[in-house]
């Protein structure tokens, strides 16, 4: 006896969330640190050639 997965059907709940994005050790809390961004600074030293 055979079995062919590709004929079965399988539904996904896609609102299921099974591995998070970023997990708080990720993060700036999870080092015992304060939120801080880089973003300004990161976008005003932006290379001449990424205009």
């Amino acid at each position: 006896m055979t079995h062919n997965g590709d004929d079965r059907e399988v539904a996904l709940d896609e609102e299921l969330d099974i591995l998070p994005d970023q997990t708080t050790d990720d993060t700036d809390a999870g080092w015992g640190e304060r939120p801080q961004s880089n973003d300004d600074r990161l976008l005003a030293e932006r290379p001449p050639h990424w205009d």
